[in-house]
């Protein structure tokens, strides 16, 4: 198992659209850049691709992003989904939180993972019990 940057969506939409989120792409590309300094995976749970997707038009930022070749989406499988749900059920969270829950459960698909995100409580709250989890917030 390697070393793993995970992006949520906030990390994406920074780094996809640094013109209008200065300060947090700017926090954003550091922590790529250290990921790949490192020579650390750096990956893109797909779900997440469903709360930055919103259309063509909108896509274009988030579709040149993913043709970094150091940046990959990370397959949603079984077994991460249901990760994801004891997650959920461990957390006491709701189904509105799923998508931060396959971020998680991304993150443990390796053997030490750092996810960068702009939601630092929910993730932490799921993160909490997994010391190879680190959480960068933007």
């Amino acid at each position: 198992m390697a070393e793993a940057l995970i992006l949520d969506a906030e990390a994406v939409n920074a780094l996809a659209a640094s013109a209008t989120r200065r300060v947090l792409a700017e926090r954003a590309s550091a922590i790529l850049s250290l990921a790949h300094e490192r020579r650390a995976l750096v990956r893109i749970p797909a779900p997440v691709l469903a709360e930055v997707c919103r259309g063509s038009r909108y896509d274009a930022p988030i579709n040149r992003l993913l043709t970094n070749p150091g940046i990959r989406v990370a397959d949603l499988t079984r077994e991460v989904a249901q990760s994801a749900g004891h997650l959920l059920a461990k957390s006491k969270l709701s189904s509105a939180h799923a998508v931060d829950a396959f971020v998680v459960a991304t993150a443990l698909q390796f053997h030490t993972a750092v996810i960068a995100t702009g939601d630092p409580e929910d993730i932490q709250r799921l993160a909490a019990p997994f010391p190879k989890i680190g959480i960068f917030s933007l």
